[in-house]
Protein backbone atom coordinates (compact mmCIF):
# COMPACT_ATOMS: atom_id res chain seq x y z
CA UNK A 1 0.00 0.00 0.00
CA UNK A 2 1.48 3.63 -1.15
CA UNK A 3 1.03 5.87 1.29
CA UNK A 4 1.10 10.34 0.59
CA UNK A 5 2.18 11.48 3.82
CA UNK A 6 1.85 15.58 4.57
CA UNK A 7 4.21 17.23 7.23
CA UNK A 8 1.23 17.23 10.22
CA UNK A 9 1.12 20.75 11.26
CA UNK A 10 0.29 21.51 7.71
CA UNK A 11 -2.34 18.26 7.36
CA UNK A 12 -3.83 19.95 10.26
CA UNK A 13 -4.22 23.34 9.05
CA UNK A 14 -5.87 22.25 6.11
CA UNK A 15 -8.49 20.36 7.94
CA UNK A 16 -9.39 23.45 9.97
CA UNK A 17 -9.51 25.47 6.86
CA UNK A 18 -12.88 23.27 5.94
CA UNK A 19 -16.18 22.98 7.45
CA UNK A 20 -16.26 21.90 11.20
CA UNK A 21 -17.23 18.90 10.42
CA UNK A 22 -14.72 17.90 7.87
CA UNK A 23 -12.06 19.35 9.92
CA UNK A 24 -13.20 17.09 12.97
CA UNK A 25 -13.02 14.08 10.11
CA UNK A 26 -9.75 14.82 8.87
CA UNK A 27 -8.26 15.11 12.68
CA UNK A 28 -9.12 11.65 12.95
CA UNK A 29 -6.41 10.46 10.56
CA UNK A 30 -4.31 11.77 12.75
CA UNK A 31 -5.40 10.93 16.08
CA UNK A 32 -2.49 8.20 16.58
CA UNK A 33 0.19 10.64 16.41
CA UNK A 34 2.41 10.39 18.82
CA UNK A 35 4.61 13.44 21.36
CA UNK A 36 4.34 16.75 20.69
CA UNK A 37 2.41 16.44 17.79
CA UNK A 38 -0.06 14.39 19.65
CA UNK A 39 -0.78 17.52 21.54
CA UNK A 40 -1.12 19.68 18.55
CA UNK A 41 -3.64 17.30 16.86
CA UNK A 42 -5.77 16.97 20.29
CA UNK A 43 -6.01 20.62 20.32
CA UNK A 44 -6.76 21.55 17.08
CA UNK A 45 -9.37 18.76 17.21
CA UNK A 46 -10.80 19.83 20.40
CA UNK A 47 -10.84 23.37 18.58
CA UNK A 48 -12.83 22.21 16.02
CA UNK A 49 -14.90 20.03 17.95
CA UNK A 50 -15.92 23.47 20.12
CA UNK A 51 -17.75 24.26 16.28
CA UNK A 52 -19.52 21.54 15.71
CA UNK A 53 -22.97 21.13 17.01
CA UNK A 54 -23.09 20.13 20.65
CA UNK A 55 -25.83 17.31 19.66
CA UNK A 56 -23.52 15.61 16.81
CA UNK A 57 -20.01 16.43 19.37
CA UNK A 58 -20.88 13.05 20.88
CA UNK A 59 -20.58 10.69 17.86
CA UNK A 60 -17.55 13.18 16.36
CA UNK A 61 -15.34 12.62 19.97
CA UNK A 62 -16.75 8.87 20.45
CA UNK A 63 -15.44 8.44 16.74
CA UNK A 64 -12.03 9.95 17.91
CA UNK A 65 -11.69 7.93 20.75
CA UNK A 66 -11.99 4.54 19.17
CA UNK A 67 -8.97 5.32 16.80
CA UNK A 68 -6.93 6.70 20.17
CA UNK A 69 -8.04 3.92 22.31
CA UNK A 70 -7.65 1.62 20.32
CA UNK A 71 -4.42 2.45 18.72
CA UNK A 72 -2.45 2.67 21.85
CA UNK A 73 -3.54 -0.59 23.26
CA UNK A 74 -1.85 -3.85 23.26
CA UNK A 75 -2.89 -5.21 19.97
CA UNK A 76 -2.04 -5.19 16.18
CA UNK A 77 -4.18 -2.91 14.93
CA UNK A 78 -3.64 0.47 13.97
CA UNK A 79 -6.22 2.47 13.39
CA UNK A 80 -6.45 6.11 11.04
CA UNK A 81 -10.66 6.22 10.67
CA UNK A 82 -13.23 4.79 12.76
CA UNK A 83 -17.15 5.62 13.22
CA UNK A 84 -19.30 4.21 15.79
CA UNK A 85 -22.41 3.63 13.86
CA UNK A 86 -21.26 2.24 10.81
CA UNK A 87 -22.84 -1.15 10.83
CA UNK A 88 -25.92 -0.68 13.42
CA UNK A 89 -27.43 2.51 15.19
CA UNK A 90 -25.89 3.66 18.41
CA UNK A 91 -28.24 4.04 21.57
CA UNK A 92 -27.63 7.43 22.78
CA UNK A 93 -28.52 8.35 26.60
CA UNK A 94 -27.21 11.43 28.07
CA UNK A 95 -23.14 11.46 27.45
CA UNK A 96 -22.84 8.01 27.12
CA UNK A 97 -23.23 6.22 23.59
CA UNK A 98 -23.16 2.53 23.17
CA UNK A 99 -23.25 0.33 20.37
CA UNK A 100 -22.12 -3.24 18.95
CA UNK A 101 -22.20 -1.71 14.75
CA UNK A 102 -19.12 0.28 14.95
CA UNK A 103 -15.92 -0.49 12.41
CA UNK A 104 -12.70 1.04 12.45
CA UNK A 105 -9.86 0.86 9.53
CA UNK A 106 -6.17 -0.70 10.06
CA UNK A 107 -4.28 -0.96 7.55
CA UNK A 108 -6.36 -0.71 4.91
CA UNK A 109 -8.58 -3.38 6.12
CA UNK A 110 -11.79 -2.71 8.54
CA UNK A 111 -13.04 -4.47 11.75
CA UNK A 112 -16.00 -4.23 13.78
CA UNK A 113 -15.90 -3.46 17.09
CA UNK A 114 -18.77 -3.00 19.71
CA UNK A 115 -18.53 -0.24 22.67
CA UNK A 116 -19.54 2.36 25.47
CA UNK A 117 -18.29 5.63 25.47
CA UNK A 118 -18.75 8.15 28.05
CA UNK A 119 -18.46 12.22 27.45
CA UNK A 120 -18.15 15.11 29.76
CA UNK A 121 -21.57 17.14 29.91
CA UNK A 122 -20.05 19.67 26.99
CA UNK A 123 -19.18 16.10 25.38
CA UNK A 124 -15.45 18.16 24.27
CA UNK A 125 -13.72 15.56 26.76
CA UNK A 126 -14.22 11.75 27.00
CA UNK A 127 -14.76 10.10 30.29
CA UNK A 128 -14.21 6.35 29.35
CA UNK A 129 -13.94 4.46 26.84
CA UNK A 130 -14.54 0.70 26.37
CA UNK A 131 -14.66 -1.88 23.57
CA UNK A 132 -14.56 -5.28 21.98
CA UNK A 133 -13.25 -5.58 18.86
CA UNK A 134 -15.12 -7.92 16.47
CA UNK A 135 -14.39 -9.66 12.90
CA UNK A 136 -12.80 -8.61 10.14
CA UNK A 137 -15.17 -7.12 7.62
CA UNK A 138 -14.91 -8.68 4.15
CA UNK A 139 -14.58 -5.86 1.55
CA UNK A 140 -17.69 -6.94 -0.01
CA UNK A 141 -19.51 -5.49 2.76
CA UNK A 142 -17.80 -2.41 2.69
CA UNK A 143 -19.98 -0.55 0.40
CA UNK A 144 -23.23 -1.60 2.02
CA UNK A 145 -21.73 0.02 5.32
CA UNK A 146 -20.52 2.96 4.27
CA UNK A 147 -16.26 2.32 4.32
CA UNK A 148 -14.01 3.24 1.85
CA UNK A 149 -10.60 1.90 1.33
Amino acid sequence: MQRHALPAAAALRASLAALPIAAVGLALAFASLTGPAAAMTDARFKAALKRVDPSARLQQICDYAAVKRIGQDQNPYHPDRAMIDSIAPVSIHGNTARGAGGAFRSRGEWYQFSFTCTASPDRLEIVSFDYKIGAKIPPDHWEAYGLYR
